[in-house]
């Protein structure tokens, strides 16, 4: 039985947003928070710690060690990535800001994937709007390239991106990785070179990223799915199940040759815990989920037809394997940030079938949401900068003590032209136009990136200041008297190890060499272990650095007072 698809739309409503001011979006949200600043604690310099150590040669590619010890996790791609651009780009630009380079290429490629992704899956037969009688229904290709344009407006809106899309870690590889698995999944059969080549380098990448098991699972759910596409001929269906089921194959050999099978499951028992899992995905996902729930509604005759309309289907599989991910690993927000692009794509399919009433409670909440928060982060910095008005100043003062305000016209500018775009935005939205498919989602994209732009534009001194090491390294180094003696950390994170070594330039080497050192760096947590280790007798304490924005985050400085007979 054929199931009626229930998207109305015209094509006067498949309009495609202007690719100047898609371009510039996809811009003004990826390149802010990979320039400017320092590494931030913690996952953040801990990898970029192991990308340094590789390009400085003084660790092996394959095994890489920070003062002699392992990474947290499996993934080997993003080390490499940051090592080689530290390698290629040395004596042209700063170590930290060389290293992010391929990052921001790997943000920008995600962006563009899930476009793609969108596009080709609003191809399908099954996804096509409802003929008219009398015509004037929406052409297939515009609209794909509408609905492509509300695919990606609805990833860039989701709130738990931001932050984990702007750190040089393995999780922006494996959410590259996925993007580009997802995109190749939803081309095949109609396109061969493009997608046959993204989907060997994305199940690859995601097993060097430390995922093998999400690859597998991935790429046989995109095998099964091509097999079973409408609109394709045998032929070009078995090719490209074909080279999918080859390319799954091989990464699962590859993370067999290389050890990366792991057993990762866990168990939450606790109930805080399953609210804050509950509290995840709320925020995490949002616009996305809730759209996403409104697409299983209205598309539900398609989703369980035996038709296999792979323009929910495909998505769908993506999405709930990262679903499961999030409940069965940890962390939940890294496994969650894969699921992102295939929640973006069941989003717009909302889209068409959305009443224009929930349109409506949807462009209200957004404007009042990041209007407010535009306004909050404004009051912020002006009472940083003139101590006007006061509460706020204080509350600065008393969360990061010791920082000095500096003003910068460069992100002044920046932070005021996206604030008057955002102002213009607003008011192309309340203007009576001509509705797209896309409109609804325009005020959820644009307020998310004026969020994270004035964040990393006027914030951005003072995240520094207290994400940073550099103010506690700073106090650390300068209790060290003896710049050429080696310094052994005791109880300290990789993040802490990276630091010492990048912003302290200490010369860190690992426990076992404690007889050879005189100096000793420990966390101040672990300070009966060091009594224990270090007797007073023959260390003395030297300094005890806090950071400023956690004073129980201690660092002691020891120096050997007398040696063992």
């Amino acid at each position: 039985m054929i199931h009626p698809t229930p998207a109305i739309v015209a094509q006067s409503a498949v309009r495609p947003l202007p690719r100047w001011a898609l371009l510039l979006l996809c811009l003004a949200y990826a390149v802010p928070g990979f320039v400017g600043r320092d590494p931030w604690r913690n996952a953040d310099i801990a990898s970029f710690g192991y990308m340094r150590e590789l390009a400085l040669g003084r660790t092996s590619w394959m095994d890489p060690l920070l003062v002699g010890v392992p990474p947290d996790g499996d993934g080997l791609l993003p080390y490499w990535l940051g090592a080689w651009a530290i390698q290629a780009l040395d004596g042209w630009l700063p170590a930290e800001l060389a290293a992010r380079l391929p990052f921001v290429a790997l943000l920008l490629l995600t962006l563009a994937a899930t476009w793609y992704s969108v596009y080709y899956l609003a191809r399908s037969p099954g996804a096509q709007p409802v003929a008219f009688a009398f015509g004037g229904e929406a052409q297939p290709a515009d609209y794909a390239r509408a609905m492509a344009d509300a695919g990606l407006l609805a990833f860039i809106a989701c709130l738990g991106l931001a932050q984990l899309s702007h750190e040089t870690t393995s999780y922006l590889t494996q959410l590259c990785c996925t993007a580009l698995l997802f995109y190749a999944g939803s081309a095949m059969p109609w396109r061969t070179a493009w997608p046959t080549f993204t989907a060997i380098a994305g199940l690859l990448g995601l097993v060097l990223s430390g995922a093998p098991t999400l690859a597998v699972l991935l790429g046989l759910g995109c095998a099964w799915l091509v097999a079973c596409t409408r609109g394709a001929t045998l032929r070009n269906r078995a090719v490209a199940a074909g080279v999918l089921l080859a390319a799954t194959v091989a990464a699962a050999a590859l993370a067999l040759q290389l050890d990366l099978w792991r057993w990762r499951i866990v168990r939450f028992e606790d109930l805080k815990q399953w609210q804050s899992l509950v509290r995840l995905f709320i925020w995490f996902s949002w616009p996305a989920w809730p759209l996403t729930l409104w697409t299983l509604w209205r598309w539900r005759q398609q989703i369980l037809s035996r038709e296999w309309h792979r323009h929910l289907l495909l998505p769908l599989w993506f999405a709930l394997v990262a679903v499961t991910a999030t409940l069965t690993t940890q962390p939940a927000d890294r496994a969650l940030l894969l699921g992102l692009p295939a929640l973006a794509a069941l989003a717009a399919f909302a889209l068409p079938t959305l009443r224009r009433s929930i349109a409506a409670l949807i462009d209200w909440f957004t404007l009042l949401f990041f209007s407010a928060s535009a306004i909050g982060i404004w009051v912020v910095w002006l009472a940083v900068q003139t101590g006007v008005p006061a509460k706020p100043a204080a509350n600065v003062a008393k969360l990061a003590p010791g920082y000095v305000p500096s003003f910068s016209l460069l992100a002044f500018g920046v932070a005021l032209a996206a604030t008057a775009a955002w102002c213009l935005l607003v008011v192309w939205r309340a203007a009576r136009n001509r509705p797209v498919i896309w409109r609804s989602l325009v005020l959820p994209a644009g307020g998310a990136t004026l969020g994270w732009l004035l964040m990393m534009t006027l914030w951005l001194p003072l995240l520094n200041y207290g994400r940073s090491f550099v103010p506690q390294v700073a106090g650390v180094a300068a209790a060290i008297t003896d710049r050429d003696s080696c310094v052994v950390g005791y109880g300290l994170n990789r993040a802490q190890l990276a630091a010492l070594l990048h912003h302290g330039h200490l010369h860190m080497v690992p426990t076992e060499q404690l007889a050879q050192c005189d100096w000793v760096i420990a966390d101040a947590s672990a300070a009966p272990l060091v009594s224990a280790l270090l007797p007073p007798a023959q260390w003395q304490e030297m300094a005890s650095v806090s950071r400023p924005t956690d004073r129980g985050d201690r660092m002691l400085v020891l120096r050997r007072t007398a040696r063992k007979r």
